[in-house]
């Protein structure tokens, strides 16, 4: 559409109909025949035109700069497709962590949680008079670290044990209204992705999802017993609970 304005066209539905994708819903392109009907001038166009050869400049010095990225880190594709089969790691998450801890971090670190110290995705300890307090993670991980919380937004965004996993954490830190439970959920996720990035490339083995069930089939019968114990309790607290089990149908003994 700006290439046009800028060519000379001015008729609104002709732009309009340059639209695609979800824009080229009836009403939509009604109401952009509408919005693209205006005073547009000749100085305009020229700003565009300058705008538009700037934005050029940069993207082609950005996919100058992804190749040689690439180039560097051919010698590991085998730890960058390894890298690449966690939800939310594409080239550049794979790349940057290539680049900041290697394709070998067990040789370095000797279990997740080091390495997961080392990049300051470790929540600090603040516990005084047995009250757990706010703790904050580091400021190290100056590159890695904003690579696995973006990571850990595209994670989320796809069905499977991560998208649970954050579910379940933002509702036990303040709910979906709460943007600071979502804030330490999604830290807690860019850590659980370093620590399963830190056994795929340890084992070798791609990344196998475990499934968005995988939470309630852990729950074994005696927890779930538990749970529900504990939330009659706080029902009726002080309250006597007493759990009788029938036997099965085809246990009890035939009538006469």
């Amino acid at each position: 559409m700006i290439e046009a304005l800028i060519d000379g066209e001015r008729r609104g539905s002709v732009l309009a109909d340059l639209a695609i994708g979800r824009m080229r819903s009836a009403g939509k392109l009604a109401d952009l025949s509408m919005a693209l009907a205006g005073r547009f001038t000749d100085h305009h166009a020229l700003l565009c035109r300058l705008h538009l050869d700037r934005v050029k400049v940069f993207d082609d010095a950005v996919d100058g700069l992804e190749d040689q990225i690439a180039a560097k880190a051919k010698p590991w594709q085998r730890a960058q497709d390894l890298l690449k089969t966690l939800p939310g790691f594409g080239d550049a998450v794979a790349q940057a962590w290539l680049g900041e801890i290697g394709p070998a971090p067990h040789l370095h670190f000797s279990s997740h949680e080091k390495l997961a110290c080392w990049v300051s995705l470790c929540p600090g300890n603040n516990i005084s008079a047995r009250k757990r307090k706010y703790g904050r993670t580091g400021d190290a991980g100056t590159y890695i670290k904003p690579m696995l919380v973006q990571a850990a937004w595209s994670a989320i965004r796809v069905r499977g044990r991560l998208q649970a996993r954050y579910s379940r954490l933002v509702r036990r830190f303040g709910g979906e209204k709460n943007p600071a439970a979502k804030k330490k959920a999604i830290t807690a996720i860019a850590h659980t992705l370093l620590k399963i990035a830190y056994q795929v490339l340890k084992t070798g083995t791609p990344y196998q999802d475990l499934g968005a069930d995988f939470y309630t089939r852990r729950e074994s019968p005696e927890q779930k017993q538990a749970y529900l114990e504990r939330q009659l309790q706080k029902l009726h607290p002080g309250c006597t609970i007493t759990i009788t089990i029938s036997p099965p149908e085809a246990a009890l003994p035939p009538r006469a």
